[in-house]
């Protein structure tokens, strides 16, 4: 008896409880009485976009363009950034769902297959790219820094990273509103202490090496967390309206992810550290390591059980389970094995892919509801999809191809022509909505595409 119930704990534990609806809603709509307020859904994307990466990103930027044409880069930059996602929020707070079922909806029930894979499968290996990005800081700080202990410590942060994921939107909402005004007072005081050290403004203007262009410049501010924010709609369907997911959105990857770019900018500008910018390093350099080491942990924390929490509903729709949690494990497994094999080197590849491939999905995403469905969005036990959608898979396709001939690259080591100028992530989001858009009402809307067939008396959202 005792071995049954052993049994059954251990299957509660990985499935949960099967008479019970998954809270988080991962493969249907979130009903109106679960969802939150602007406090509430800011503080879960501003807990996802705080990540030590952006921070690098703006130290180098900084370093190679100078602070004034920066601050200009910037306002570019994260003024596209920052609209793309807001769309992308207010059109999950409509429909109430998970970005791959949404995907249903532009690429089709099986189309929708490659989304789970790109969005759910690229998510496993941030994961496993990022737990050592906090478990080498914490050897160090505590002088254990040997291949032992590291690897103890990225499976204790691998676990601790689930764990809020594995709870579901609520536990990220806890940790979130903790980390994120946290980690805002630590950042102005890194900041404030800098600009002291440096004499003020005056002496960070003052730096200008000139190595970068401005349309660089704006590339790399785009690609702080573009692919990120096409993950957006997991949490903004959450939101009570559109409204609020609009602005939780713009809060977030416009004044959130800009104020850690700059505050990379200021501390990779006062300060010589490896890499440059880095936050516990920074805050090592003034005094501040313990201060650092929690900031760097709560930076980490906050973005990786997001990425946990992505191929979870990714793993739900993939295979039509209404319980997130054995993907949320089974997930995290795999991405703690890749971080114990030493893959954190490829983080800056990594982020690149993932740049290129992800924001054209986005961009069809944008197009198909705003332009094809015009925001009236039928509930999919009311929508008799179709197998594949051909005119989103299309447009996604060409979008990527023109991403690739911008950035000059098919994948990480492989080459190719750039021949197209611009930002690789915003050609792609634009080729791809205006490609969806001329095929839908082109050959879709005629019949000479397959598309889905909505009930008559289909209820909308």
């Amino acid at each position: 008896m005792s071995s049954e119930n052993a049994t059954d704990r251990l299957k509660q534990f990985v499935l949960g409880d099967q008479e019970l609806a998954d809270p988080d809603w991962p493969v249907d709509h979130v009903p109106m009485n679960e969802r939150k307020g602007l406090w509430s859904i800011s503080a879960v994307l501003l807990g996802f976009v705080f990540f030590a990466g952006t921070i690098y990103s703006g130290a180098a930027v900084g370093a190679a363009l100078g602070f004034g044409q920066l601050l200009q880069a910037m306002a570019v930059g994260y003024a596209i950034l920052g609209v793309y996602v807001a769309i992308l929020c207010a059109i999950a707070a409509k429909a109430g769902l998970t970005a791959v079922l949404l995907s249903r909806y532009t690429f089709g029930r099986f189309g929708a297959k490659w989304a789970d894979l790109l969005l759910g499968g690229t998510q496993v290996g941030w994961f496993g790219v990022t737990i050592p990005m906090v478990a080498v800081p914490t050897a160090e700080f505590f002088n254990i820094n040997t291949p032992m202990w590291v690897s103890f410590l990225i499976l204790l942060w691998g676990i601790l990273h689930l764990s809020s994921a594995y709870i579901g939107y609520d536990g990220m909402e806890i940790l979130s509103k903790i980390a994120v005004p946290a980690l805002v007072l630590i950042g102005v005081l890194s900041i404030a202490i800098a600009l002291l050290d440096v004499g003020g403004f005056g002496g960070l203007f003052g730096s200008s090496s000139a190595e970068m262009g401005f349309g660089a410049a704006v590339t790399a501010v785009v690609g702080t967390f573009v692919s990120g924010g096409t993950q957006a709609p997991n949490w903004a369907r959450f939101a009570r309206n559109q409204k609020v997911a609009f602005w939780a959105g713009l809060i977030a990857f416009l004044l959130g992810n800009g104020f850690l770019f700059f505050s990379g900018a200021v501390g990779g500008t006062a300060y010589n550290v490896t890499p440059a910018g880095d936050l516990y390093q920074v805050l090592a350099v003034q005094g501040l390591a313990g201060l650092g080491l929690i900031a760097l942990i709560l930076n980490v924390w906050t973005t990786n059980d997001n990425a946990a929490y992505a191929f979870g509903v990714a793993g739900s729709e993939a295979f039509g389970i209404k319980q997130k949690r054995p993907f949320v494990l089974a997930g995290g497994a795999i991405g703690i094995m890749l971080a114990l094999l030493g893959v954190s080197d490829a983080l800056s590849p990594y982020l690149g892919l993932l740049g290129q491939y992800i924001p054209p999905l986005g961009g069809v995403l944008i197009a198909d509801y705003l332009l094809c469905w015009k925001l009236q969005i039928p509930r999919m036990e009311d929508v008799e999809f179709v197998g594949v959608r051909y005119s989103g898979i299309t447009a996604y396709l060409v979008g990527c191809a023109v991403a690739a001939l911008t950035a000059g690259a098919l994948f990480p080591g492989i080459g190719l022509p750039s021949v197209i100028p611009g930002i690789a992530a915003l050609n792609g989001i634009i080729v791809a909505m205006v490609a969806h858009t001329v095929l839908f009402y082109g050959l879709e809307k005629r019949g000479l595409l397959p598309g889905h067939h909505v009930e008559d008396d289909a209820e909308y959202c």
